[in-house]
Order: structure tokens, then C-alpha cells, then sequence
């Protein structure tokens, strides 16, 4: 029998991808009607919270969530100090050339936006408007997440909840930081030019970095190929007003990083921040396209069905959105798509523990079937025992192997005690095993007999 693609596969009925699609239209209706969003959110977010309360008395895996809770705490720690890390690395980007720069630079030549535009023209306006709807933004894949993530109180997804959540945040986390590393390496002009001068308050000049060695090398070819020749910084830089330094105390590095101007006063380091706000110049890769990736990899891999076909369409729609608003140019938008998926596809290398040591066993057990269930009709108790200890001894060796490096936030379950449960034994295994256990009791029975 043809196997359906495994993106079609649903874990358990569709009341989660319904809960999605609603949650996503019910918020459109900002758009369309006001009046209709302002009912209709309060009461899908109330049946929603009504709909967890009630089933977390009865949610069966509190160990196992538990269990995932400490590697969920260092993923967030380590999320939120990727997060800082990038901010710097937002205003410093800016601030490093100045206002004037950012606000003369031209935009780099792209493809994808002369595409977009290439399309408008012959499309349908019906499509056109589509593709131009604010259909979908960062916080509703976020938000997505979340919801994929409490689906285990409705067993939609395996637990834990908090273990798939370490890993998003990890995840993440590695992407952030490598998105840092990439746009503070060659700063590339922003494809919104006003951008900087709207959300910055920095000195208009280059700070003393650039001015000794990038403005004087900027555009005179004939320096550019001496300061090639000779390897040298020769030129001289010329006279700019005085850098500001308010007093930052032990944090006062961060002064020639995030270039703090006279208005903005001796505020807190911090405070400058929060202005960043997605930064101006292009962040190669782009950061909202990143969430969005992770966002339908792990509702692919967690849940599956035809919500997440629909969860990736709408990944496709928001990289169009980013090309066609130049919030990014093509280049971020490709390299986030495939640098999310490496990065999921890189930590499912060894984060699903509990389920490779589940698959592992399964495997073992169906292939010593046969010598169980003759073990099982001579009633040789001894003879089961060492082939189910075979198949623990085979679970740990797997575990044992694979890669340690990331055991701190991979969320595992216990392996200590061989249980599988009936559901998940292959065909006739059930049977044997109420067979042995039929077999143990009636050997202690015996025992205690004889006693």
C-alpha cells in the first residue's frame, strides 16, 4: 500500500489544526471587521483556556514534564542571552557608520523585489491583494507554537510539552546567535534608507573605527588598490567631533559599541536597546522568517496533517511579504528558510532521546517475538527474562552511542525500567506478555508454596 507524505500525517484527529486556522482568521478579522475581532477574540481565547483547564487534571505525564523542566529553564537562559547578544549587535551595526551613511547608502540591487513587482503587473488584483494582506505576522507563529506546545493536554502531540518548547527556544537560540555573527561581519545598507534617522538616535559621523579604516578607502579606487598593495591603513582620516561617554561603570565597553548620543543622556545602557526594534541595516538572515521556519518544523514533525501544509504556505507568504515591504532583501529571506530547517533537522539529531530508545527497543522486541512466545508456551521464565534484558542492554548501548554533548537540554525520559505500553507492542506481543506475567505470578506462587 503507497504510504501519504508524512506532512499529511495528523497524531491525533484535527481539533488542533482547527484551533490554528481559527485563531488565524479570527485575528484577520482586525482588518475586515473590527467589530466581529473585538467578540470573537475574547471568546476563541476563552473556550481555549476553558478547554486546558479542563483537561489538566487528566493530563497522565506530569513526571515526564517534570523531568523536561530544568532543560526548558538553561534553553530559555541561553535563548534570552543570544537575544542580548543580538541586540548589541542591532544598534552597533547602525551606530558604527552613523546616520549620514545609513541615510545616503543606496539599496543593494534585488532580484526577489523586481520579481515581486514584476508580478504585480500581471497577476489578477484579487491575487495581488492576497499576496499584499497582512495575513500572518512573527507573533502569530509564535503564538502557533505555544498552542502546538499545550496540545499535549489533548494528546495531540507526545510529550512533554516543555521538552518540545527547550528545544524551540535552543534552536533558536543557535539561530540567533549565528544571524548575529553574520550581519556584524560586513554591514550591508538597509533596504529601507529612512530607516536609521526614524528609529536611531546615534552621531550623524562614523565612529573613529570606520573613519580610520573604511571611509578613507570608500570610494577612491586608486586608495582602495594602495590599501590592498601596501596592507595598511594610510590615510589620513581627517577631523570629526568627539565621541559621547556617559558613565556606564563596569559596562562602559559597551560605549564604542552602542555610541550613546548627548540627548539621549547617561541612561542606562540597557534603555538603548529596546529602541533597536528589529534594527535598519539588512540583518542577513532575517530573524521573523528564522521564527517562522521553526514555528512549521516542528508543527511538521510534531503534529502533522494538513494544517501543516497550510502552517508552510503561510511561511511562504510571510517571505513574499518581507521581499515585497523591504523589510529584508531576498538573499535574508532565503538564508533563514534553509538555515531553520538545517538547525531543526541538526538538533532532532539528538534531542528526541525518549522516542529513538522507544523506536529502539520496539525493533529489538520484534525481532526476539518468536523465541518469546516459545519461551512463553515451554513457561521458561528464565529464558524471558534474558531476552527482555537483551532488548534493555540493546536500548542503552543505542542511548549510549549517540552524541552527549547537548544532554543539558534534551528532554528525556527515564530508561531505568523496561515498560512499553500495550498499544505500542508489536502484533501478538500484548498476548505474550500478559503471558509472562501470567507466568512470574505463577512462579512466586509456587515459590512462596514451597516456603
Amino acid at each position: 500500500m503507497k504510504r501519504s507524505p508524512a506532512i499529511l500525517k495528523t497524531r491525533r484527529g484535527g481539533g488542533l489544526g482547527f484551533a490554528a486556522i481559527a485563531y488565524i482568521g479570527v485575528d484577520y478579522l482586525r482588518f475586515i471587521s473590527p467589530a466581529w475581532h473585538d467578540r470573537l477574540q475574547p471568546a476563541l481565547w476563552t473556550i481555549l483556556a476553558i478547554a486546558a483547564i479542563i483537561r489538566v487534571p487528566f493530563y497522565k505525564h506530569w513526571s515526564s514534564e517534570l523531568r523536561s523542566a530544568i532543560p526548558f529553564i538553561f534553553a530559555m537562559i541561553f535563548l534570552l542571552s543570544a537575544l542580548l547578544f543580538e541586540a548589541i549587535s542591532v544598534r552597533s551595526v547602525t551606530a558604527v557608520l552613523g546616520l549620514e551613511w545609513n541615510s545616503d547608502a543606496s539599496p543593494l540591487p534585488d532580484v526577489g523585489q523586481w520579481l515581486v513587482l514584476s508580478l504585480n503587473e500581471k497577476l489578477p488584483q484579487t491575487v495581488v491583494n492576497i499576496l499584499r494582506a497582512r495575513i500572518i505576522g512573527l507573533h502569530h507563529f509564535l503564538m502557533l507554537f505555544i498552542m502546538l506546545a499545550f496540545s499535549v493536554l489533548f494528546e495531540s502531540v507526545e510529550a512533554p510539552g516543555l521538552g518540545l518548547g527547550a528545544r524551540f527556544m535552543f534552536t533558536m537560540g543557535i539561530g540567533r546567535l549565528l544571524r548575529a555573527i553574520t550581519f556584524i561581519s560586513t554591514i550591508l545598507p538597509s533596504a529601507r534608507p529612512w530607516c536609521a534617522s526614524a528609529r536611531f538616535l546615534v552621531p550623524q559621523h562614523p565612529h573613529p573605527w570606520a573613519q580610520k579604516y573604511y571611509v578613507p578607502y570608500a570610494t577612491d579606487s586608486n586608495a582602495i588598490r594602495n590599501v590592498i598593495n601596501w596592507d595598511t591603513a594610510y590615510a589620513d582620516p581627517g577631523e570629526y567631533d568627539p565621541e559621547f561617554r556617559p558613565d556606564w561603570g563596569s559596562m562602559s565597553f559597551l560605549i564604542d559599541f552602542l555610541r550613546p548620543t548627548a540627548p539621549e543622556g547617561s541612561s542606562a545602557w540597557y534603555h538603548l536597546l529596546k529602541k533597536a526594534s528589529g534594527g535598519c541595516n539588512d540583518l542577513i538572515y532575517s530573524g521573523h522568517m528564522l521564527v517562522a521556519v521553526l514555528t512549521a518544523m516542528a508543527w511538521t514533525e510534531a503534529y502533522g496533517g494538513y494544517s501543516s501544509a497550510l502552517i508552510w504556505i503561510f511561511v511562504i507568504h510571510s517571505a513574499q511579504r518581507e521581499i515585497r515591504e523591504r523589510h529584508h532583501y531576498s538573499v535574508d529571506v532565503v538564508v533563514a528558510i534553509y538555515v531553520g530547517i538545517m538547525l531543526w533537522k541538526m538538533t532532532g539529531l539528538f534531542w528526541p532521546m525518549k522516542d529513538q530508545s522507544k523506536a529502539t527497543r520496539l525493533r529489538r522486541l520484534e525481532k526476539i517475538q518468536g523465541r518469546l512466545m516459545r519461551a512463553a508456551k515451554d513457561d521458561d521464565i528464565e529464558e524471558i527474562r534474558e531476552l527482555l534484558k537483551e532488548v534493555e542492554v540493546s536500548s542503552h548501548v543505542r542511548e549510549n552511542s549517540s552524541s552527549k554533548a547537548m544532554w543539558l537540554f534534551s528532554a528525556t525520559d527515564e530508561t531505568a525500567n523496561f515498560q512499553l505500553p500495550q498499544n505500542a507492542l508489536p502484533q501478538g506481543a500484548g498476548v505474550l506478555m500478559e503471558r509472562v506475567e501470567g507466568i512470574s505470578e505463577t512462579t512466586s506462587l509456587s515459590h512462596k508454596d514451597r516456603g
